[in-house]
């Protein structure tokens, strides 16, 4: 009997984790495509500061995805890193954040589990109501950035023995007939028959999912896009929100526009980073398990929803960064109290501040030309509210570094099975707007290829 083919478009968690869960099952022969460099040219590329072809960062594309140099944080709970609590039930969708927990766990990630102290949590919840926040409860695992690529290393040798990846194979177009998928069509004119496909593209990818779901005219929507700056104060300022909880997930109502807005990725005795989206430079954090700085940093995002007639968000997103680059030829970094005071920051006021920032290519200049006024008040009143949490975070030892923007692909319309309205034609994974972190892409994944398995065993 001739084995089912399974092609999985991109090799990032949601892609790798569809692919163990598949390798696994009886009668099934699975290609992994990745546009990317493979791992360990990855990570001698990045020693190297080499960029990848056409520019592309070897941060963002490649075996891995975005997560193979990112902090590694992996949130344990269907409320936070995407929206499968919605698509499957909250059930399910712990269930299958157990079941990546456990495959992370398997492949290296470490024990220890922040968060999970209900007693501290509460003491901390209570403190932060009496300011207007809401503190959201996240068991979290640190992998740190020095140590993911060994971990994902270690997820891509099981792979290796097990199907084929083939690096630096970039999918032209996804093919069907009659409205059931029938393989892919890559740049180099080669057809590839399946049975079924997984599009699990990943961040990087969005841009060439978002034209395949139009082409194969799946429904979607827009997703919000979180704009705002990354925050860097003195490490003592936080110590005790983040030796508890590791990463404080603060939620804040703005008083003067009533927007959302939230604290994101914090990285305790990290480095502030930069991140390339196309041609655009953002700024990001991380933080690594066996060294640590003197500062803390997190990002304070702003959300926005987008409604008719505006049908562009990443558009919108990309254009605020450019103004950033614009300025500062880059990342732009100010001193809290020189944006409070309705100047610009310079080099000589930069040495006036007694933390020394972690991200030296940053250029001094004035945020106010860059973030829309209502973004700039909504993040200032965040910052005096989390300044009454934790005293100093508004002081005048606080940088600001901008712009952080987290652009979030168009969510595709799936099942509870994360098929699309194309028979045997699954999307995952933060490409397809499905998630927005590592373990919830790799739960997608998981979904993904619990479901092909299923109809492979049952003959569909």
């Amino acid at each position: 009997m001739e084995r089912s083919k399974v092609i999985i478009i991109g090799a990032g968690p949601a892609g790798i984790a569809a692919a163990l869960r598949l390798v696994q099952t009886h009668g099934c022969s699975v290609t992994i495509l990745e546009r990317g460099l493979d791992l360990p040219d990855r990570v001698a590329a990045r020693q190297q500061r080499a960029e990848a072809r056409g520019g592309a960062s070897v941060n963002l594309e490649g075996f891995g995805g975005a997560g193979a140099f990112s902090d590694g944080k992996l949130t344990l709970t269907p409320q936070v890193g995407g929206h499968l609590a919605q698509l499957l039930g909250d059930e399910r969708a712990g269930q299958l954040i157990s079941q990546s927990d456990e495959m992370w766990l398997r492949f290296g990630a470490p024990e220890k589990l922040y968060g999970a102290d209900e007693d501290v949590f509460a003491r901390l919840a209570h403190r932060a109501t009496r300011y207007g926040l809401k503190l959201v409860s996240v068991p979290l695992r640190h992998v740190g950035t020095d140590n993911c690529p060994a971990v994902l290393g270690a997820m891509r040798d099981s792979l290796a023995t097990a199907c084929e990846i083939r690096p630096m194979t970039p999918v032209e177009q996804i093919l069907t007939h009659e409205g059931a998928v029938t393989g892919v069509g890559l740049s180099d004119g080669t057809i590839l028959p399946a049975d079924f496909v997984v599009a699990a593209p990943g961040r990087s990818g969005q841009p060439w999912f978002h034209e395949q779901a139009r082409k194969l005219e799946l429904q979607a929507q827009n997703s919000p896009v979180d704009l705002g700056v990354r925050v860097e104060v003195p490490a003592p300022i936080l110590d005790e929100l983040t030796e508890q909880l590791y990463e404080f997930k603060l939620l804040y109502w703005s008083p003067t526009f009533d927007n959302l807005v939230r604290t994101f990725c914090v990285c305790p005795g990290g480095e502030v980073v930069t991140e390339r989206l196309g041609d655009v430079v953002t700024v990001n954090g991380h933080s690594y398990a066996n060294r640590k700085t003197d500062n803390t940093n997190f990002a304070i995002l702003v959300s926005s929803t987008f409604t008719e007639p505006f049908r562009e968000p990443v558009l919108y997103g990309e254009y605020i960064a450019r103004l950033a680059n614009l300025l500062g030829d880059g990342v732009l970094v100010q001193r809290l109290v020189d944006l409070k005071a309705g100047r610009r920051s310079t080099t000589h006021r930069l040495e006036h501040c007694i933390l020394s920032p972690t991200l030296k290519t940053a250029a001094p200049g004035d945020l106010s030309y860059v973030l829309p006024y209502r973004h700039l008040q909504t993040i200032l009143e965040m910052i005096a509210a989390i300044d009454q949490l934790a005293p100093g975070a508004g002081g005048s030892a606080t940088l600001l570094y901008g712009v952080e923007v987290k652009l979030y692909s168009a969510r595709v319309s799936v099942t509870d099975e994360l098929e699309t309205s194309v028979k045997n034609l699954f999307a995952c994974g933060d490409g397809a707007g499905i998630t927005r972190g590592l373990v919830q892409a790799s739960a997608s994944g998981l979904a993904a290829g619990q479901a092909i398995a299923a109809r492979i065993q049952e003959g569909v």
